[in-house]
Order: structure tokens, then sequence, then C-alpha cells
């Protein structure tokens, strides 16, 4: 297998916790082409892991369309251009999203038939699979027939990447009812209804879902524009982020409670474990000729390392050729 471009410069916490990954990626046999400064992936502590050297940094406040197009040498274009040339087989990045977003794109461009890549984000269900929502911000304004196609790659992921035969696919909504939504949704509604879409991707179209819904086991992937997509996984986050540290504040607020809260927490950990983001690795690009992770801007080294493990996954799944047959059935 050919090495994963990590792009070592991007992330809040790059390019140490960026390293860090890579290096216990690479020591558990997964390949990894670093692409950054030399310089500073060497003071990370990567100097001996393979490195394809860039000059340029596309920071995480940058505008994504402008930086692009002016910083040619930028480590996330150079870690597209490595997958493009055949140099690497996936691309990982936690930097800046729009940047990643168009890097993959305009370097390793469109698969044929797809109209435009969405964001597709595991959103953690205790207990259960993640659901895959899309697009989790890729495209603000959509056509109802991209939601369409939405469906058909998220589908064809939850398959590939958790083995669900016939993923059940919602439509996000303001109630279940076809007639509630905006004209969007009323569209989509009506193609999506039609199971002809489905042919190739397997998935099966299960109604209009709600916001309530996206963190339960009733659903497999949910569907919306890009917009909203992203205000529900920052909301989630934000609201699952409050929740952990309200429980915690109140959990060590006495003696009494911290040695309750050391007896449970052992029980607890596992819940914690799946409500963590960097359990997850990233988002996956879909539509794009190429495996392309985006990971949080918070990353840790171990939210590199599972990136890396699910970008390994997905290149021996093939799950271009996959989403290539899908879209194209």
């Amino acid at each position: 297998m050919r090495p994963i471009a990590v792009d070592a410069m991007g992330g809040d916490r790059a390019p140490g916790e960026v390293v860090a990954g890579a290096r216990t990626a690479a020591d558990a046999g997964i390949p990894v082409l670093l692409v950054g400064r030399p310089d500073a992936i060497a003071a990370a502590g990567g100097g001996d892991l393979d490195v394809l050297a860039s000059t340029e940094v596309i920071e995480m406040h940058d505008d994504p369309g402008r930086s692009v197009r002016r910083k040619k040498d930028a480590s996330v274009l150079r870690a597209a251009e490595a997958v493009r040339d055949g140099r690497a087989s996936a691309m990982v990045s936690a930097g800046n999203t729009g940047a990643a977003m168009a890097s993959a794109l305009l370097r390793m461009g469109r698969i044929r038939g797809v109209q435009r890549p969405a964001i597709a984000t595991p959103i953690p269900v205790p207990g259960s699979r993640p659901t895959v929502l899309l697009d989790a911000g890729a495209n603000a304004e959509c056509q109802p027939a991209w939601l369409v196609q939405f469906a058909q790659m998220g589908s064809v992921y939850a398959r590939t990447r958790y083995g669900i035969d016939e993923p059940r696919v919602g439509l996000l909504s303001v109630g279940e009812e076809a007639s509630k939504g905006t004209g969007l949704v009323k569209e989509a509604h009506a193609l999506l209804a039609d199971p002809a879409w489905s042919v190739g991707s397997g998935g099966k179209f299960v109604g209009n879902v709600e916001g309530r819904d996206v963190m339960t086991d009733d659903v497999d992937v949910v569907v919306t524009d890009g917009f909203t997509g992203n205000v529900v996984l920052k909301t989630l986050e934000g609201g699952m982020r409050f929740v952990e540290r309200a429980l915690l504040e109140a959990m060590t607020s006495t003696e009494e409670l911290r040695a309750a809260f050391e007896v449970l927490w052992p029980a607890v950990l596992p819940l914690v474990t799946d409500l963590d983001p960097d359990s997850y690795g990233g988002a996956m690009l879909l539509g794009v000729a190429g495996v392309c992770i985006i990971s949080h801007g918070s990353s840790s080294a171990n939210a590199v390392v599972n990136a890396l493990g699910v970008a390994r996954e997905m290149v021996e799944a093939d799950l271009v050729a996959a989403l290539a047959s899908a879209v194209q059935a």
C-alpha cells in the first residue's frame, strides 16, 4: 500500500500532535508520508519518517479559496497532489477545513457523475454504530438532486465503513410528515421516495427524521444541506462538552462525590470514549477521486492515529470505486 499523506502543519496542535500520531500509526504498520516544513517536522520528532517538503501553511483563520490559489506550496495542497500523482494512497488533514476540501477537489478532481462532494461525519450513538451525517459543511446551499446523491454516497460509506447491508437513510426536517420542511426538503423527499435512487448504493429511505433522531439507532444515514448539517454538528459538539463539564464538576465538588466518581469512572469511561470526537478520526470528503479525511482542528495524536486507520481501511476497501459505481448506476 502506498503511504498516506498527512498534512503535518494543519491543525491547532500541529505539528507536534500530528507527528506523534503519525509515528504511532507508522509503528503499527500504516505507511505515512508527512507533508510540511522539514525543520518543523524534525523538531517535533518526525525527522526519520518519510517527508514531502513544503514551505507554506494555510492557517486556520485564512480564507480557504484565496489561500489555495496563492499558497501553491502549502502542505495541504502538496498532500492532495501526492494522492493525485500516485505517491500517496490517501490524505489526512486537521487544518483549515475549507482549504482541505478545496485542495482535494482542485487537485484530485471529482468522481465522474458527482455533482457536489459532501462531508460525511460520524455522529456517536452510544451502544450502537455511529450515524453518518452529510453534508456537514461543504455546500451551504443545495439542490434536491444533490441531497439524493448525498444519500447514495452516504449509504455506500455506511456499508463500507460500518458493514451495514441496507443503510436506513433519513432526510433531516422539522417533522416526520412528508409535508413538513422547506421547499428543498419537500422536493428531496419526493425524489428519495422513489426507490430507483438506491440502485447501486443499497440504501433504504425511511422518510423524514428530526434533530433528536441523529444520535439514535433509528437511522444510519442522515442527509441535509451543508449549512444545516454544520449547525447540527457544532450544536451536538457544544452540548456534549457542556454535559461532560457539568457532570465532572458535580462529581468532584466534594470529597464524598470524588470517592464515588473514582468507583464509577471505569463504568463511565466507555461512554466518554464513544462521545469523544478523537475516537472517530475525522470526517470523510465523499465525491472526490481519492480518499480524503478531514479531522477536527483540535485533533490529538490519538485522533490522527484513528484518522490514518480509517484512511487505510477505506483505501483497502476501494471506497472511491464503490462510490463511482453507485453514482453512475
